[in-house]
């Protein structure tokens, strides 16, 4: 049976107060909501959202995203998350409806919110659905088409059959946008290329938004075969659900896949092992909940997003660079940039591996076309150096450039060894910086989009 989801559009009308002035402002929000499921009022369903925002004599942006977390019954709220632009400005506008039974009408129709900008308030405002106007656009707005669910328990399950001079990763990563700060997840199996046991290791590590990043190990011990993901000595990493402790770590976490997959490299390359490695997303992006404990901290987690991603190949690159960039409005920015360390491949620039999962459709069209481009034209370049690192191309008539920052005081060193022995360092951040800028060509380069992630990224880079 083909899944459905769920497709609306809503209008809300109110005022804003700015703190910088002294009287209020009328506002008109015009949103298209689209969920991956079918709406129904006992359970908890989060949409994708798109629109545009109108503040008079101030702003009028036709390409504002966000998110909206419709759960009248399990949690009584209706939230609302939009990032819009305001004279340059980045804003978020943040507010939720509460559901009371004794006030169905006025509760599900008065939505109170503040506006802030990186973390600070700067506004705030009652917005109102209009019942005599707004009520039957709205219910004749629903649409049901299908939805694309991922195939987690394919995508998760154990590759590795068994052959010497493989390693196999399950890692997840996310922000808990309560504290600010970051996790990361690492499960690996590594098959030495001698011949001896495969063994499971990995890693926890906490990247708080002020404060030392803490990290702890788990392993090696003997890989236990798991049908739908990893398992070793009381670690799980299973779909829709991750458990685990390394002193003084543990953790329970509940994953809900919230996208289609995303294959940062080319799909075939996932389902033949031909190249060095291959990495994929079984969801394009995801939600956590749970907690995570760690010394005397704790991160108590409620659809945080992030997501879980898998590799599988036969080593680490010589040199490479990653991010995973969740831009909003279920926006997604995937990037591998690596050096091979395979004879003749190792002399290449870095080949990029670029997804952008934009407005359900993801660019470039063919991956392809960021690591080789098409007769040789239009190949994406990498600058790969810390604490900053670069990423630029055009496939089509878009470009784009991104530039990633992490600071050291926000990244965590770590050592990897080889199914062949070899060594590497990877310097990770769940709290970096990135700067994203798009362009589409229309005679000339012309704007279409621009994110700025402040702690909020994802990155990596490695090297031997």
């Amino acid at each position: 049976m083909t899944r459905r989801g769920t497709v609306f559009e809503e209008t809300m009308l109110g005022r804003v107060r700015l703190v910088a002035e002294d009287r209020d402002r009328p506002l008109r929000l015009d949103l298209r909501a689209r969920a991956d499921r079918v709406l129904l009022p006992h359970r908890t369903t989060r949409a994708r959202l798109t629109g545009r925002v109108r503040i008079a004599g101030r702003a009028d942006d036709p390409e504002a995203v966000g998110e909206l977390e419709i759960s009248p019954l399990a949690r009584r709220r209706i939230r609302y998350r939009i990032t819009f632009t305001l004279e340059g400005r980045r804003l978020t506008l943040d507010g939720w409806k509460s559901v009371s039974p004794r006030h169905p009408l006025a509760s599900m129709t008065v939505l109170p919110y503040t506006l802030y900008e990186d973390g600070e308030r700067v506004g705030d405002g009652t917005l109102r659905f209009p019942l005599v106007t707004g009520l039957l656009p709205f219910l004749t707005s629903f649409r049901f088409p299908p939805a694309a669910v991922p195939a987690a328990d394919r995508d998760t399950a154990s590759r590795w059959d068994g052959k010497p001079g493989r390693t196999e990763v399950w890692y997840t990563t996310l922000t808990d946008q309560a504290t600010g700060s970051g996790v990361w997840l690492h499960h690996e199996v590594v098959a030495p290329t001698d011949g001896s046991g495969a063994y499971a290791h990995g890693w926890v590590a906490v990247f708080p938004k002020d404060g030392p990043v803490e990290h702890a190990r788990f392993g090696p011990f003997p890989w236990e075969a798991a049908p739908q993901g990893f398992a070793a000595e009381g670690i799980r990493a299973l779909p829709g659900r991750l458990t685990g402790s390394a002193e003084p770590f543990s953790w329970a976490l509940t994953e809900e896949p919230d996208g289609p997959p995303l294959h940062t490299f080319p799909g075939w390359s996932w389902r033949r092992p031909w190249l060095p490695a291959s990495q994929m997303l079984p969801a394009a992006r995801a939600r956590y909940s749970g907690t995570v404990r760690y010394g005397t901290g704790e991160l108590r987690l409620d659809g945080a997003p992030g997501a879980s991603a898998r590799i599988y190949g036969h080593g680490n690159a010589r040199r490479w660079a990653w991010l995973h960039a969740d831009l909003g409005g279920g926006d997604i920015l995937e990037i591998i940039a690596a050096v091979s360390m395979r004879r003749g491949l190792d002399r290449l620039p870095p080949l990029v591996f670029l997804r952008l999962h934009r407005d359900g459709r993801t660019w470039p069209r063919r991956v392809e076309r960021s690591a080789v481009g098409w007769a040789g034209v239009g190949r994406f370049r990498a600058d790969i150096r810390l604490p900053e690192w670069r990423v630029e191309g055009r496939a089509g008539r878009r470009r784009i450039r991104v530039t990633v920052t992490q600071p050291p005081h926000r990244t965590l060193a770590l050592g990897y060894t080889d199914p062949d022995g070899s060594a590497a360092v990877c310097r990770n951040s769940e709290t970096a910086d990135a700067v994203v800028s798009l362009e589409r060509w229309w005679g000339r380069w012309r704007p279409e989009a621009a994110w700025r992630l402040s702690g909020t990224a994802h990155a990596e880079v490695g090297e031997r």
